[in-house]
């Protein structure tokens, strides 16, 4: 293998209801500064049916260039359709670092690649660098339960792969107007050749308060004792209209679900407020929460490494200090309520 033959810095764009999905518009942010550190050019590629009016947003928002596979084959996700599209085109036009966001697509996808070509893969990957002189792509993660950071290399085969979990990257600001290069591309491909077919698509609804799309959450961990204590959580989050997250630790102990989780096992959220109560600061939690617009900690232990990547912090019993916030912020939004009232 040559490395001298792969150039260029690529990212799956992935499309969700017709439009770029936001994993996407962040991976052509840290994929741009991948590009310009290496002095090469940042593509997409779009797999789908009627995709290539997305284009435009790539190149809005980073891109040079987007390959295209266009067709109605790929109206649906079906592993077989899309990988079959993109070995067709790594292998024609040789990137030597491409990006995917680690959704379910892009996890299914990345895996059945990297198993073909074959080359490696950093799964879920919270941080990404690139060696100037190399073109090493350097993909961190939390390893060993959270305890540590792991930096991955691929030096023995190309492209170097890494699927990224949504809401840790940046995208960068749009610049509408900007252009790039689309390149329609294709390979022979029969609904007859492919194995899976798509009978219907099904998609469920519900109340429930997703913690990846919330303003404001409140979050609890083994500090506030049992699920007596993290009922104080709840009341706060219902008093503010919050979410509710969680540590690992309280996932698996049952006081909660684990769609309440926040982590690298867990969801990644970037609320513009995080209540981090009881919760003590394990490196696999901090990935989850750190891109917070306010990160407001309480914990009785003032080493805890939680306050490190807070914004305040309060030292002190979260049983007794919750409480007197809940009963604060019910009597501020009361009077708030009252006075709208009055102007009626």
């Amino acid at each position: 293998m040559n490395f001298d033959d792969y150039r260029g810095v690529w990212v799956f764009i992935e499309e969700k209801d017709g439009a770029v999905a936001p994993v996407s518009l962040e991976l052509l942010g840290a994929g741009r500064q991948l590009a310009d550190k290496r002095k090469t050019e940042l593509a997409g590629i779009l797999i789908g049916e009627n995709v290539k009016l997305l284009a435009r947003t790539a190149f809005e928002y980073g891109a040079d260039k987007v390959y295209a596979y266009d067709d109605p084959i790929y109206r649906y996700y079906r592993t077989e359709t899309y990988m079959r599209a993109m070995l067709a085109c790594v292998e024609k036009h040789k990137p030597e670092i491409l990006l995917y966001g680690a959704t379910s697509t892009g996890k299914d996808l990345a895996s059945a690649v990297a198993t073909d070509l074959p080359t490696g893969l950093t799964a879920d990957t919270t941080q990404l660098d690139v060696e100037e002189d190399t073109g090493l792509l350097l993909a961190s993660r939390p390893a060993f339960g959270g305890n540590i950071m792991a930096t991955i290399l691929c030096k023995k085969y190309r492209p170097q792969m890494a699927t990224v979990r949504p809401k840790v990257m940046k995208a960068l600001p749009r610049e509408t107007g900007r252009q790039g290069e689309l390149i329609d591309e294709s390979i022979p491909i029969a609904e007859a050749d492919i194995r899976t077919k798509v009978l219907e698509i099904v998609r469920s609804t519900t109340h429930r308060m997703r913690i990846d799309e919330a303003d404001v959450i409140v979050a609890g961990g083994k500090g506030l004792g049992g699920p007596a204590g993290f009922q104080l959580v709840q009341r706060l989050a219902e008093t503010l209209g919050a979410a509710v997250g969680a540590s690992r630790d309280v996932v698996e102990a049952g006081w909660i679900g684990h769609h309440h989780q926040v982590g690298q096992t867990g969801a990644t959220v970037t609320p513009k407020i995080y209540f981090a109560i009881g919760i003590s600061g394990a490196i696999q939690h901090i990935v989850g929460m750190q891109n917070s617009g306010l990160i407001i900690a309480i914990n009785k232990d003032p080493a805890a490494p939680i306050f490190q990547s807070s914004h305040y912090g309060i030292v002190g019993d979260a049983l007794t200090i919750v409480p007197m916030l809940t009963e604060a912020f019910q009597i501020a939004l009361g009077r708030k309520e009252e006075a709208n009232a009055g102007k009626v």
